[in-house]
Order: structure tokens, then sequence, then C-alpha cells
């Protein structure tokens, strides 16, 4: 009986540490499983292989800016233009929108022609004398590349441009190739739809405020709604991005325009741009907190700055004026178009008549918004106004999407 007891025993623990020796060589097979990466957005001119072929043998216009660049592995970029031309592309030349080639002028400064000092190609500017090609700046281009990137708001110019480009394209028979980049402000629709009585060059389309395209698929709007002059269409091809979708934060690389200088100014720029239809109110234009923060003159709260000229904005509203109000630098993102700090800068301004200026009714693509305003409505009664208008857009935007 003891004997058995002894070989139970010693049979129990060579038993035991086969076990423990199994388990032991079991955990570094589960940390040997290699963590997924984070999926990486391609934009469509990063994808050359699959356009650049196309324009081989052609006479090739380029639409585009600062923001026209293609990135390497060490996080440099290149202008598209440069890629282009040791691609041994011919260009027969550039044309640049709003803020010039190399996205260095103020918000609605006029732009010159002119040749880019880096290439000698010449540059006509569509912000201008001419915000749409004259026939005679297409002659001997077969093939026209856009390349820009958008924020997804209205009244953000570079779409006024796109309409145009189409437009004179279409015209001329000139194809036309965009290559397709993110939306930052992607992840939602909102804001009144633009009466097209209010019609100008920062708002052409009855769209909200934030439409939720990336600007290949607003091209693709255009085309199908016929929003283009006499309803013609434009032979648009569009580079897709690739592991992209609508609900995917996006952080731009570059800023697209001088006052848009980080992810929290595109965030709260359809918000805050409000302000620029009005008389007094800064968002700090003149500052390193341009579309963050916003002031009045000769109100005192705790947050005040004073504008001053720099890079972007020679000229700021309320020039060495000091401006009290908020800084909204540490809130968190926004999915929808916030108009509590508009209705509270009215509610301040000293001089309610003076509040608003004619630009306003552009901005926002209709006089519905002013006159509820002035009424004293509250956010919530405003914004339920925009609902049926959101939800017959929203049927229509999806006829055009190309991303989840």
């Amino acid at each position: 009986m003891l004997n058995f007891n002894n070989n139970l025993f010693k049979n129990t623990l060579f038993i035991f540490l086969i076990t423990l020796s199994s388990c032991g060589n079991a955990q570094p097979e589960k940390n040997s499983v290699k963590k997924q990466k984070p999926t990486v957005i391609t934009t469509g001119a990063q994808q050359t292989e699959k356009w650049i072929p196309l324009l081989k043998d052609k006479k090739i216009g380029f639409v585009g800016n600062h923001t026209s660049v293609l990135s390497n592995k060490k996080g440099k970029f290149t202008h598209v233009i440069d890629t282009l031309i040791a691609s041994n592309i011919k260009i027969t030349r550039a044309f640049a929108p709003e803020h010039g080639f190399r996205g260095k002028a103020d918000a609605g400064e006029y732009v010159k022609n002119g040749i880019d000092l880096k290439t000698g190609l010449p540059i006509i500017s569509l912000y201008g004398k001419n915000k749409k090609p004259f026939p005679e700046q297409l002659e001997d281009i077969d093939l026209m590349v856009f390349d820009i990137q958008d924020v997804g708001v209205r009244f953000y110019t570079y779409i006024s441009t796109l309409h145009y480009i189409m437009e004179a394209c279409s015209e001329q028979n000139i194809p036309l190739l965009l290559l397709d980049r993110p939306n930052p402000n992607g992840h939602y629709i909102d804001g009144p739809i633009l009466d097209i009585k209010f019609k100008s060059f920062v708002g052409m389309h009855p769209v909200p405020v934030v439409y939720g395209m990336t600007i290949g698929e607003y091209a693709q709007m255009i085309n199908g709604e016929k929003w283009l002059d006499h309803k013609i269409q434009c032979e648009l091809t569009v580079i897709p991005l690739q592991n992209y979708n609508h609900q995917m934060k996006y952080s731009l690389p570059i800023k697209p325009s001088p006052n848009l200088p980080n992810d929290i100014s595109i965030n709260l720029y359809p918000s805050l741009c409000f302000f620029e239809g009005t008389n007094h109110v800064s968002v700090g234009r003149g500052t390193d907190m341009q579309f963050q923060v916003y002031g009045l003159p000769n109100i005192e709260l705790d947050f005040c700055f004073t504008p001053a000229p720099n890079d972007g904005a020679k000229y700021p509203k309320n020039e060495k004026l000091l401006c009290c109000g908020e800084d909204l630098r540490n809130l968190e993102s926004l999915s929808k178009i916030d108009l509590k700090w508009l209705l509270k800068a009215y509610q301040l301004s000293p001089n309610k008549d003076e509040f608003f200026n004619s630009f306003f009714e552009k901005l926002t693509g209709t006089d519905v918004l002013r006159k509820q305003i002035e009424s004293h409505l509250t956010t919530k009664e405003i914004i339920t106004t925009w609902k049926p208008d959101l939800e017959q857009f929203t049927k229509t935007r999806k006829k055009y999407l190309i991303y989840d």
C-alpha cells in the first residue's frame, strides 16, 4: 500500500511538472501575436501607378496648391508637380485657387498670374481677374489634373474653383482627372441648405454648410445634379482613396490655408466662420489662435487677445484692439455645427443693430438665420428648422458616395 502511494505521488509530481512546463512555454506564443497596424489612408495622388500612366504623351494642365503633395517613408513631402516633371510628363500650365499656388495669400486677397519660381511653370490665378479659366488659357491642354485638399465646408472656396474648372473643361472638351483626398469634416452633415438666390463664390450649390463628402464625391454630385452652366457635364475620372470611410478621423499633414493651422481650427471652422459675416467679432485672425477663439472689442471678459498683422492676415479685423470672448482650444471635437457662440456674441454685442454685415447671408446661404437670431430663437429652435432639408440632402448625397 505504501509502495503504491509512493508511485502515485511520483507519477502525480511528474505530470504536474510537465503541465507547468507546458504552461510556461505557452505564454511566449501569446505574446508573439503581432498587433495589427492602424489603417493607413492612401490618397488618390499617392497611388501614382494608377494615374501617372494616364498622363503619358499628353499635354497636362494642373490645378493645385501647396497641399498637392506626395509623402515618402521618411515623412517628407514632394509636390505633385515636381513628381510629374521627374516622370517626364509635359505640363503646359498650372492653375491656383484662393491663397495662391504656394498657399501664402490672405483669405480674399487678390492673387495675380505669375511664374512658379521653382519650376518655371506659368501659373494662372483662379482668384484674381477670373475665377474660371478662359478658353485661351486652356489651349494646348489634353487633360486637366485636379489635386487640392478640401475641408468639407460650403464656404471654403476650393469647391467653387472645382465647379469652374469642371465647367471650363466641359466647354472645351477636356477630360478632368481628380485625385481624391480625405475630408476632415466628413463625419457629419449639418447647417442650413443654400438658397440659390444667395449664390456666390463662397456658396454655389444647394448643399448644407457641412456636406460630408470628399472632394471627389462632391465632383460627382456637381456632375450628377447638373449644376454646371446649361446643365453640361464634365468628363470626370476620380482616383479614389484607399482604406477610407467617412467616420475615420484624419489629421491634415499640411495646413490647407494660412488661417486653418491645425485640427482644432479645421473642426471649429464651420461654426466660427459665421463671425466673418459680422462687423466686430474676431475669430483670431492676426494671432496664432485662428478659428480657435472669438472676441469682441469694448466688452470685459476673462479671456482676451489683440489681433495684429501676421502671415495670412495682413489687415486683421479689430487690428490692435483688445478683444474679449472665449478660448475654445480645449473643447472636444465637434460632430455638429454649434451656434451657441454666435448667439452669445450677439447678446454681448453693445450695438446689435450693427452686429451683422451683408456677407453674413452669403456665408449662411440664406436670410433666415439672421432673422432667427434677431428674433431671439434658441439654438434648438433654429437647428430644428434645418432637419427637413438635411434629410432630403442626405438622400441626394447617397447617390454620389464612393466610401461608406
